[in-house]
């Protein structure tokens, strides 16, 4: 008989090992199916909440599309707006852009060259026609005249003592005369005698048209120190300085501005009218303007004026050479402008020079007329007629022709086919369009 040798130690640890881990495992199990089972309740609950949303949102949806097929879909009908006509006011404009300017702008220049030694003006300051504004340095312009004045006193000088000598040719001219009737002298002291007298005439002659150029040369120094003092050729007020004390001007070329003077008690506004519009513009008609700083503040005048050419014909090539091909390429791609004048009283000064003025010309306008939104009414027929739809007490909507007036885009007037308080079309707020006969329902009741 076989005994059994007990095993190593090193086994049986290594058995037991194997037991805890294989016990730790079943327990580390069973504790994940018992949390398992605890979730499980909750998962349901929030599944339930979910599937009772979607099934109100489905049913509100549901709700809302058979209401809107018995409301309109199924009887064709859809919501219109409707507006009333009635008593107002229509006016047809043309909208331009002005700037304004005083009705008389002068640049006072100086015409001769020198130094400004004294500025007698500044902004703002108003001025009398011929008042003082500014001097300038009239050294150079006074030794001219004193230069003058001695050429026209030499030649003065000359010329008396030229009829000096003619009346002592003419002495000898007549003893010349009497001694050659007595044989005295010969035939050729006289004739020396007597061309003496002609020759000192033609010299006096002289003279004089010489006295004439001096006379001038000494009156355009006299004018040119005149010039060295410069005055205001007309009432105004001073808008620029350009030119201050003591700076030296030339003006061999060109006239130098001084300073700059405005009539600002009238103004005139040039509107710029584009050439889609000039065709309806005419002198004579009423226009009003705004200008930014009080929008809300009419300013009211007649249109005085249309320039016949814009402003951009002082550029075209046409003036300065034979071939005006450049020109009306260029002239094609920018816009046309006619400008338009008026006048419009200014005592307080509010308006100042340059000021934007947004223009309106009053094409025609029409009060205490009947009036519909523009928006109701339909396309154009071939005869130049309007139709409407007009909402009847009945629900009903029916086409009807009208006759309009002025239009201004927002409001038109009315002048057959409509009575005051009759309801028209504008516009619908639901899908399609209504035709005639269809009832109205929806929101947009009134």
């Amino acid at each position: 008989m076989t005994l059994a040798k007990p095993l190593p130690e090193t086994f049986t640890e290594t058995a037991d090992a194997k037991t805890a881990s294989a016990n730790a495992a079943t327990a580390k199990a069973a504790d994940a199916k018992s949390s398992n089972d605890a979730k499980t309740p909750r998962r349901r609950r929030r599944t339930g909440r979910r599937l009772a949303v979607v099934a109100l949102l489905l049913a509100l949806a549901a709700g809302g599309w058979f209401t809107y097929q018995a409301l309109y879909a199924d009887s064709g009908e859809v919501a219109v707006a409707t507006a009333a006509a009635k008593i107002g006011d229509v006016e047809e404009t043309v909208l331009a852009t002005g700037i304004l300017k005083p009705v008389r702008l002068v640049a006072v220049g100086a015409q001769v060259s020198g130094r400004v030694t004294a500025l007698k003006v500044a902004l703002g300051d108003e001025v009398e026609e011929g008042g003082l504004v500014a001097e300038i340095d009239s050294v150079t312009q006074q030794n001219a005249l004193r230069t003058a004045e001695a050429e026209l006193a030499n030649v003065r000088a000359q010329r008396a003592e030229k009829r000096a000598t003619l009346k002592q040719a003419e002495l000898e001219l007549a003893r010349q005369n009497k001694m050659v009737a007595q044989n005295a002298v010969s035939q050729a002291d006289f004739e020396t005698a007597e061309a003496a007298v002609a020759t000192t005439r033609a010299q006096i002659d002289a003279l004089a048209a010489q006295i004439v150029e001096a006379e001038v040369a000494v009156e355009t120094a006299r004018v040119n120190l005149g010039y060295t003092r410069i005055t205001a050729p007309a009432d105004g007020t001073v808008l620029a300085i350009v030119t201050q004390e003591g700076q030296t001007v030339n003006a061999s070329q060109s006239a130098p501005t001084i300073v700059v003077l405005g009539q600002i008690d009238v103004m005139t506004v040039r509107a710029e009218i584009s050439e889609a519009d000039i065709v309806h513009v005419r002198p004579g008609q009423k226009v009003y303007f705004t200008i930014l700083g009080e929008p809300d503040h009419r300013y009211e005048a007649s249109l005085g004026s249309i320039e016949p050419a814009p402003e951009s014909i002082t550029s075209d090539s046409a003036l300065t050479s034979s071939s005006s091909s450049s020109s009306s390429s260029s002239s094609s791609s920018e816009a046309i402008y006619y400008m338009g004048t008026f006048d419009v009283p200014n005592p307080d000064g509010k308006l100042r020079t340059y000021m934007t003025a947004e223009v309106e010309i009053v094409l025609g306008e029409a009060k205490d007329v009947l009036t519909i939104p523009a928006a109701a009414l339909g396309s154009r027929n071939a005869e130049g007629g309007y139709s409407v739809r007009v909402l009847g007490a009945d629900g009903q909507i029916v086409t009807r022709a009208v006759e309009i007036g002025l239009n201004d885009k927002i409001t038109a007037e009315v002048r057959a086919g409509l009575s005051e308080g009759e309801r028209v079309v504008t516009g619908t707020a639901a899908a399609g369009s209504a035709s005639a006969g269809s009832r109205r329902r929806g929101p947009l009741g009134f």
